[in-house]
């Protein structure tokens, strides 16, 4: 079952819906600069299984923006660590689909890639910064946590349960 990401209409649209979207929204200001960003949060349920949540920011620089969101359950999760990576997984996996699309219209605005960690210099994930900070670089991506990382701990974090 492919997962499908909700837009502002509240419609399930799939990845390459979702990247057409993004290129008529560059479009629509070409002279403008813009981020696509990507950022995934989650919570523990009662059954140790977990609610994430990734979105999908496009951010026109000092003028506002639009995003996509989907969320999933999975599994049973023991500790934060085993969250926090899975959560990132999940955002590279997204960045990569999201990418792959991209790539096919070479004539876009000006734009840069983000990836969004939900972990930062306070509380119980500040020794995960550089595992996290190095599985996004690792993949080519650049890489944001708290509190620069506004998709995960703010746009996602919204739609969890």
């Amino acid at each position: 079952m492919q997962l499908l990401f909700k837009n502002s209409f509240g419609f399930g649209i799939d990845v390459p819906s979702v990247v057409r979207e993004i290129i008529g929204f560059l479009k629509s200001n070409p002279n403008a600069t813009y981020k696509i960003i990507i950022g995934t949060d989650s919570a523990r349920l009662p059954t140790k299984a977990a609610d994430f949540v990734t979105a999908i920011v496009v951010y026109r620089v000092g003028n506002g923006g639009r995003y996509f969101w989907r969320r999933f359950e999975l599994g049973k999760f023991y500790t934060l660590r085993d969250r926090i990576i899975q959560e990132v997984l999940f955002s590279i996996e997204t960045a990569k689909e999201v990418l792959e699309e991209l790539k096919k219209n070479p004539s876009l605005p000006d734009w840069s890639f983000e990836i969004h960690a939900d972990v930062g210099e306070n509380g119980n994930t500040k020794v995960l910064i550089q595992e996290v900070v190095g599985m996004i670089r690792a993949n080519n991506f650049e890489a944001r946590t708290k509190p620069e990382s506004y998709a995960a701990s703010k746009v996602a974090d919204k739609h969890v349960k």
